[in-house]
Parts: structure tokens; sequence; C-alpha cells
């Protein structure tokens, strides 16, 4: 492995690349220069599978929480507001806790990539507002994962939603997306309080209250700006949590031990490779993988996606070894892209597939015809070996149309049903995305215990500008 134990200490936020097949890339990562071609490709050393180790990987291990205090570059505003935050926060110890400990899978790798920005550490804490750490969370206007992009953002970053993975909802993609996003709203704004409004109600919002502010007079501020009750609340409860982790015995927390090194590694992907067998061969319950994967749409993990799977540390040595052992086919599915607008028993039997599992893996309702255009997935066959190409892994979309009614004779005029789409298509850019994040981050209470992602907790709720609930 290049470079010294320094230089791999520094580029430990995921731990590691590994190939599952191909060459390693070689030379140091680093935010602004990615060694693939792909500018989405996470930032760290690799290491090949056919040659190299897991366990070889070194890093410190000390307190993260040290490291992230360290980081604090914001100062407290002492406002009401804040002070209002941390006392629900420390009313309420068993969200927190439940909130931290998921915490715990992904802060080391944003911790990393804030340092490596040079960002204060504050921000490697605004999931806590944004989605209490559950990774697939989901508000009602549509904003999605730790990060809680909506969908036009996610496209102006670059963030794939299709029929195969939403990106938006991946650990490491919308991660780098929204320090990438944050980065350009503090250039603009001048300030992290502002930069952070910005992020929640948008950069246009944001821009014509300071321009208020400016024809009456007014300072332009953060503290100063017009803005809504969730915009108001939203620095202040990133600087609640800031509190929190500076001085939790303060206010009756005990924060999760967590070391300073790698909880996850990834590991490309070579080749086409079910979810299950990966399960499988890490060894790891089903639900850690999917709190640590969860942009995967389907039981496919594709090679031409640029797709990576997130191990727990220790496992991904086990992945490594029974992978070596395993002699079978990696993936029982491909991709076919549908000619011709059909009910699903007809595609089904065009295709050559059964129509229960037809519609089953690819989440069809039975009301719903498939349009022509449109990506299936179905089991691979001898007649449809191989990968699922580059075209269909990143543009692949399922567009469905309501079936017509049953008493509608054949040759009459009847009302044409509205199609709904199953996925967004590829990766296009929205018009102004930048300046329309969301109404409104989720922070979603989707709080679990045992640090789960899937079971939900009670929390209050108030209703923001647009009507987007959030968790205080």
């Amino acid at each position: 492995m290049e470079g010294s134990v320094l230089m791999m200490w520094r580029y430990a936020a995921i731990g590691l690349i590994a190939l599952l097949s191909g060459c390693a890339s070689t030379g140091d990562w680093s935010s602004d220069v990615p060694t693939r071609q792909d500018p989405r490709a996470s930032n760290a050393q690799r290491v090949n599978l056919k040659n190299q180790s897991v366990s070889d990987l070194y890093a410190p291990s000390s307190n993260l929480w040290i490291r992230i205090r360290d980081g604090f570059e914001m100062e407290p505003m002492n406002t009401p507001l804040e002070i209002e935050q941390v006392r629900w926060l420390s009313a309420r110890p068993d969200y927190v806790h439940r909130s931290m400990a998921r915490s715990s899978r992904y802060l080391f790798y944003i911790v990393q990539e804030v340092n490596a920005r040079k960002m204060p550490t504050e921000i490697a804490l605004l999931p806590f507002v944004e989605s209490a750490f559950v990774t697939n969370a989901k508000s009602s206007a549509k904003a999605m994962g730790l990060w809680q992009f909506m969908p036009a953002t996610g496209k102006d970053f670059r963030l794939t939603q299709n029929v195969f993975r939403d990106e938006r909802r991946d650990v490491l993609q919308s991660t780098d997306a929204a320090l990438d996003y944050l980065q350009r709203l503090h250039k603009q704004f001048g300030s992290w309080d502002l930069a952070l409004a910005a992020y929640n109600w948008g950069a246009g919002n944001v821009s014509k209250a300071q321009k208020r502010n400016l024809a009456a007079g007014l300072p332009t501020n953060y503290l100063s700006l017009k803005m809504p009750n969730e915009t108001r609340n939203y620095v202040p409860k990133l600087m609640a949590y800031r509190q929190i982790v500076l001085d939790p015995k303060a206010y009756g927390i005990v924060l999760p031990d967590l070391e300073n090194h790698p909880y996850f590694v990834a590991v490309d992907v070579g080749s086409d490779i079910d979810v299950a067998l990966v399960i499988q061969l890490s060894e790891i319950p089903e639900d850690e993988f999917h709190s640590l994967n969860p942009s995967f749409n389907k039981p496919v993990i594709l090679s031409n996606a640029n797709q990576q799977i997130l191990l727990p540390f220790g496992h991904a040595e086990v992945f490594q070894e029974n992978l070596k052992k395993y002699t079978k086919p990696l993936s029982s599915w491909t991709a076919v892209q549908v000619t011709k607008t059909e009910s699903v028993e007809q595609a089904a039997k065009t295709l050559g597939v059964d129509a229960d599992t037809l519609r089953a893996v690819n989440g069809i309702p039975k009301s719903m015809r498939i349009r022509a255009g449109s990506t299936v997935l179905v089991p691979k066959t001898h007649q449809r070996p191989g990968d699922i190409s580059v075209a269909l892994a990143e543009n692949g979309s399922l567009n469905l149309l309501k079936s017509a009614p049953n008493n509608c004779a054949k040759g009459a005029k009847c009302a044409v049903a509205k199609s709904g789409k199953g996925a967004s298509k590829g990766n296009s850019s929205a018009k102004n995305a930048a300046t329309q994040h969301k109404s409104a981050s989720t922070g979603l209470a989707k709080s679990a215990n045992n640090g789960s992602s899937n079971t939900t907790s009670s929390t209050p709720k108030t209703s923001t500008s647009k009507g987007v609930n959030k968790i205080q």
C-alpha cells in the first residue's frame, strides 16, 4: 500500500477500496483529484483483493468525539431558540442515544471528508438535524437520505436516481454532494449560518430575504433575516447538537464510544453480484447491510454503475476470503428493455419469465402495464448471460401505465389512463436545482431501538412553511 502510516491515516475515510476484479488504481486520493474517470468515485486508497489484504489497513484508535470537538469553528448563537433546542434534546435522552448510536456507522467517514475540505466539524453533525442519521429517511416533500436531497437538487449534483439505485441514499455519494453544495453556498453567502439556511430554505430565498433587508436598511445576517420557522430553528438545532457533543454530561447524555478509525470498508464492484450473496459471503445481518447500502433498489449490484459495497470493517476481510472460495455465478439477474407497452403477463410471456416473479422483483402493481422503453429486471438465462450494460445501469427507468377498465369494449373510445413513473430517468440536471434544495429537511424520527433504522419512535413534529412535517 502506498504512502506512510500518516498518509494511510489521512485517507482512511472509507477505509480502503477493494476490487472484486481487475487491477487496483495507484496514487493517493484527494477530494479534488479522483483516480477514476467517474468524478463521483469515493475518495480513498485502493487495495487489490488478489494480492493485498484488508487487514493491512492501519489507523490510530482514539476517541472520534475529541476529534470532532477539536474541529469546532462556529460560534454559538446563545439565543433563546438555541437554548430551547438544547432543552428539547436533553429532555429526550433515549431519542438522542438512538440517533447517536446510528451515527456510529457513518461519522468517521463524514468527519474525514469534512476535515479534508477544511470545513468546521459542526457540519459533520448536520445529519442529526436532517435525518437523525436514518439512511432511508424520506420526507413528504420527497427529500431523501442522510442529507435529505430533493430529486432536482440530487440531479444537479449528479446523484443518479433510476430503477436500480437512488444515490441520494448512498452514504458516500450523498455526503460528497452535500459537502459540495454547502461549500458552494458558503462561497456565495460568506458565512456558515447563512449557507446552512440556504441549504434548508434555498439559496434563492435567502438572497431575496437579504435584498429585502438591504432595501429597508437592515442587516443581512442570519438572525436579522425574515424566514420560515423551520429555517429559523435550523442552525439553532445544529448548535444544540454541538453543545451536547461538547459537554454531554451537562445535559445528562452519554455519547457512544466511537473510535477514530473506519467503521466500514468500501468494496468496488468488478462484476454484477447479488445482494443476497454479498450478505452471505460477508456474514453480516441483512439489516446491517441495508443500513450501510440503502441506495440499492434491486437484488443485484451492478458493475457498470460505479457502485460500491460498504461492509463493516471486520467483515470486509471475511467477504474477501469467502469470495476467493466461491466458484458459482455471482449474479442471477440481468435487465432488458421492454420494446412495446403491454401487461405484465404479456411481457412475461414475451421474455419467457414467470409473471409473478417479474411483477415482484420490479415492484409493479397488478393494475399497471409496462410502457415501451422501460427497463425490467429478469432472471439470467443462457440466452441472457453477462452483466447489465452501462446504458441500462445508468439510464434504466420503469414507466407504468394504468390498465384499461375491463368494461372498455374493443374499439370503443375509452378514457386514456395516466402513466406513472416507477423511477426517474438517469441523472440529468434540472434548472435552478441548486437554489431549491428543499422546502424542509425531514429529520424523520425513524429512531430505532438498538440503533436500527427501521422502527419508528414517536417525536413531536412541527409544520414547516410548506406543510412538510419535521421532527424537533
